[in-house]
């Protein structure tokens, strides 16, 4: 929220429904990468449910009160009628929620939930803590609509867990959660359960972490390539067991089976990402929803 104002964010999203209307979805959190790039922590919540109403409220079509530059200014779409937006066809809200303020939250707002998944039994505790949360807040659980993303790599027959293409495909997403742990002491209060290998992984990381220079800005070595590459330093960090363990890597019907689970469990869809210089990774991915 904070790297792109609430007034340029909701005309972005109703220029975009007018090119496309009906497929444009709105997605929030409190930030990641685009903020810690910087060398800031996530935004508030309070911060990030005021730009959601401002972008909701503007999206309706109704003049709202906005904070700009430190004044409270009504504001709201001038010229609807020349076509160049769209406020009819409405954008569905996704937000990523994972600790317990934000996901009640979302859930009293009727939001739709983004979850990064590594593993069936992650998922399967987050599917849990959000079918409480809105339950908590009185909503009905056949309307939920929960987002799985994750990422790997379809192997070719006989193909290892650790091969080049592998690594390239899947070590991104893992290297990330490397980035995140690394970093959260400074950024994050509770640190977040490890599988064994991960901890292993991490513990090799934080040399090389912190090697990284400027020593008062290592964010800006750790965040280069983020989920489009892994750096040479990482690449002996993305192990086999780690990619296995923690990934949507193997062959066709092994993924097409844990993408299965996740529907069982309630899941509505589940995204993956398509690496730098691998652009045959939206084929392989579309061959494994094909048998879903």
């Amino acid at each position: 929220p904070s790297n792109r104002i609430a007034p340029v964010a909701a005309n972005g999203l109703a220029s975009l429904n007018a090119l496309a209307p009906g497929r444009i979805h709105f997605g929030v959190a409190t930030g990641f990468t685009a903020r810690r790039s910087m060398g800031l922590p996530p935004v508030k919540l309070d911060e990030m449910k005021e730009y959601i109403r401002v972008v909701r409220g503007l999206l309706a079509g109704e003049t709202v009160e906005a904070q700009l530059e430190g004044r409270r200014r009504k504001i709201r779409f001038l010229n609807p009628e020349l076509g160049l937006v769209n406020l009819r066809d409405p954008i569905p809200l996704h937000i990523s929620a994972l600790g317990p303020r934000v996901r009640q939250y979302a859930a009293e707002v009727g939001a739709r939930f983004v979850v990064p998944v590594g593993t069936l039994a992650g998922a399967e505790a987050q599917m849990k803590l959000i079918r409480e949360a809105r339950r908590a807040a009185g909503r009905d659980q056949a309307t939920l609509e929960v987002t799985a993303m994750g990422n790997g790599c379809v192997l070719a027959d006989g193909e290892p867990y650790d091969s080049p293409r592998a690594i390239a495909q899947a070590g991104p997403g893992l290297v990330i959660i490397l980035h995140d742990l690394v970093e959260e002491t400074a950024h994050v209060s509770t640190p977040r359960p490890q599988v064994p290998a991960l901890a292993v992984a991490l513990d090799a990381f934080r040399k090389i972490y912190e090697s990284y220079t400027p020593a008062d800005a290592r964010y800006l070595e750790l965040h280069r390539g983020h989920l489009m590459t892994v750096r040479p330093e990482e690449a002996k960090l993305v192990t086999a067991e780690l990619v296995r363990a923690m990934t949507f890597t193997g062959p066709i019907a092994a993924i097409r089976d844990k993408l299965r689970a996740l529907r069982d469990m309630g899941y509505a869809r589940f995204n993956t990402h398509v690496r730098h210089g691998h652009p045959r990774m939206a084929e392989d991915w579309a061959r494994v929803a094909e048998g879903v």
